[in-house]
């Protein structure tokens, strides 16, 4: 697949305030609130059983019990599709709850929840435009060995690991945040928009309250594993890589200037109801105000064309960094 190139500024292509009736008018469906609720509390329960009962009542007992670590690692892309229904508004109808539960649940994936929402709808305005191409490189720039060490980086649990240190900019008063921001400012990084946000009264008190939270939830995880903690250490590394290698399988190589696409990627259908039809994430970038349950229906009435199958997507990111008009 090839990658086309323009200079054209990134085209202001914006989510709905997601939430809206817009994508649901036609039938699409609403967020299902009950099913969201047991499945927030579920989330909300295996993700603690992670940090607090295997290593406080299980591990005492017996360290093979740290196996259990390896299918709950997995259970990370469920937790992320709950709170990214979170983020676009569509975990549940009542916004206050969809956002409190969405709080809860990125605290528990390890970030602030306004890091991941501002960074995730700055990703669907910009997302193939020259601000936001994690794969693409310009070769007038640069050079594939030296773009690969950056990309690998981030796509082998790089990604994943800024997530969790934003918590630290939660430390910084909102004058430095601002003023990081209009440094970071460039027309080939998202870096600028996402700080200058965060740096807003609202947010910025989300951001510390939440970062407080991730900081106090992970320090007491930490103690109680004591001398298994490596045992954590090693399940936040598959953590990383699974959120790292799973992000932009959607957009590899793909046409650029391109906001609202996205491919959908094949997966028998029990993984496809695990990850909440996260791989129909063509349908979402189009109508991303549709809750999970509505993607299938509105990818059958759309053709139901697959793109790819989800391994073959995540796999040929290895191949490296991708030359801009190759």
């Amino acid at each position: 697949m090839t990658v086309s190139a323009t200079d054209r500024n990134a085209p202001d292509h914006r989510a709905p305030d997601h939430g809206d009736a817009g994508s649901r008018a036609a039938g699409d469906g609403r967020p299902r609130t009950a099913t969201s609720v047991r499945l927030t509390c579920l989330a909300l329960a295996v993700g603690l059983c992670q940090l607090f009962v295997l290593p406080l009542w299980l591990l005492p007992a017996d360290p093979a019990w740290g196996w259990a670590l390896v299918p709950l690692v997995l259970t990370t892309t469920p937790l992320w599709s709950l709170v990214h229904e979170g983020i676009h508004g569509t975990l549940l109808a009542d916004r206050p709850w969809n956002d409190r539960c969405g709080r809860a649940l990125a605290v528990l994936h390890g970030a602030p929840f306004v890091v991941l929402k501002t960074g995730h709808l700055l990703h669907h305005r910009y997302s193939r435009t020259p601000r936001e191409r994690t794969e693409v490189y310009d070769a007038r720039a640069t050079t594939w060995a030296k773009a690969a060490p950056g990309y690998y980086a981030r796509l082998l649990g790089g990604l994943y690991l800024m997530e969790s240190a934003s918590v630290l900019l939660a430390l910084l008063p909102a004058t430095l945040l601002r003023r990081l921001a209009r440094s970071a400012e460039a027309p080939d990084t998202v870096a600028g928009p996402l700080l200058d946000r965060l740096a807003r009264r609202r947010a910025l008190r989300q951001l510390r309250t939440d970062a407080a939270a991730v900081a106090a939830l992970y320090a007491a995880a930490f103690a109680a594993y004591g001398e298994h903690a490596w045992m954590l250490v090693a399940a936040l590394a598959g953590r990383a890589l699974v959120v790292s290698l799973s992000d932009n399988a959607y957009h590899y190589a793909t046409p650029l200037d391109a906001p609202l696409q996205a491919m959908n990627l094949r997966l028998p259908r029990p993984l496809e109801a695990f990850a909440l039809g996260f791989n129909l994430h063509g349908v979402h970038h189009r109508h991303p105000g549709l809750p999970w349950s509505a993607l299938r229906a509105r990818f059958a009435r759309e053709g139901g064309r697959y793109d790819l199958g989800w391994m073959p997507a995540v796999a040929r990111q290895l191949r490296g960094p991708v030359r801009a008009g190759r």
